[in-house]
């Protein structure tokens, strides 16, 4: 399983987290075993679980665990650690084999989980409000997640542009995103992730609503200037991506000359609520 293919998209069962990723390659989810596990047994320890039934299952020569596959997730405490992982159907077959009065619902979250996939093929607004509750299920303000879910549309209008103008790869596009990035903010997204100190999360998730208005201005100016001056293959539009870029790098300049401070924080959304709370306490 390639992970970088891979799409951490967590769930919630009765307000507890099943670690969820959806993979782009094979068009599925596959979920955590140990939080279903968890949520079925209710045992302190469901890692010891998990392992004493899968070495069972194995001996018994059990396909499900055959086909189990494992993982890098975030884990409780933070750490990124190599957790077992199977589909939805998978999933169904380990249910059948520990005995739960949450059978049937965790049962019925699996096949809703599945039925989201199908919904959001005929229905794409489906994943947009999904997106949003999840948001606000994270404790994210209303004008943030506002400018959050408009940058995620106008995000694929841009990689539509860049598909049009000779750019056709995944990999393609993050060298123009990294352009646009450094011509405004002076970091490479994997540099600003690490000025923020994240990781695996999502750097568009951790910006300020500043930050993020000033990401999608340079996107969408890259993708105008494109229209207009109908770059072709990968250095062309290198060309166009700095110039987006040095649309939001001006307006930055703007705006931090007025504030006198910069507009690029550390400050990450990972502690948020905490945060809320110290500022209320502050206030």
């Amino acid at each position: 399983m390639n992970q970088d293919k891979m799409h951490l998209v967590n769930k919630l069962f009765n307000n507890e987290t099943i670690r969820t990723v959806w993979d782009n390659e094979q068009e599925k989810y596959f979920i955590s075993v140990v939080d279903i596990v968890r949520i079925l047994t209710d045992s302190d320890n469901p890692q010891v679980y998990w392992r004493v039934m899968k070495k069972r299952l194995k001996d018994e020569g059990n396909e499900t665990v055959t086909n189990c596959n494992a993982l890098k997730l975030k884990a409780q405490d933070g750490k990124y650690r190599m957790t077992d992982v199977v589909d939805i159907e998978g999933m169904f077959r380990i249910i059948e084999s520990i005995p739960s009065k949450n059978a049937e619902p965790i049962k019925q979250w699996l096949a809703h989980l599945g039925k989201e996939r199908i919904d959001e093929t005929f229905d794409p607004s489906i994943t947009v409000q999904r997106a949003i509750d999840t948001y606000r299920a994270k404790g994210y303000p209303e004008e943030w997640i506002i400018k959050r879910i408009k940058g995620i549309q106008d995000r694929k209008k841009l990689t539509d542009t860049w598909n049009e103008h000779g750019v056709l790869t995944e990999k393609e596009y993050a060298i123009l995103t990294n352009e646009i990035y450094k011509e405004w903010s002076g970091f490479t997204a994997k540099e600003y992730k690490n000025y923020k100190g994240l990781r695996k999360e999502s750097l568009r998730d951790n910006m300020s609503d500043i930050e993020v208005a000033l990401a999608d201005l340079g996107e969408i100016a890259t993708r105008e200037l494109a229209k207009k001056k109908n770059p072709n293959g990968l250095e062309e539009n290198r060309k166009i991506a700095r110039k987006g870029g040095n649309v939001s790098k001006v307006a930055r300049n703007q705006l931090e000359s007025e504030l006198n401070e910069s507009v690029i924080s550390k400050d990450n959304y990972l502690n948020y609520e905490y945060k809320n709370k110290k500022e209320i306490e502050n206030k």
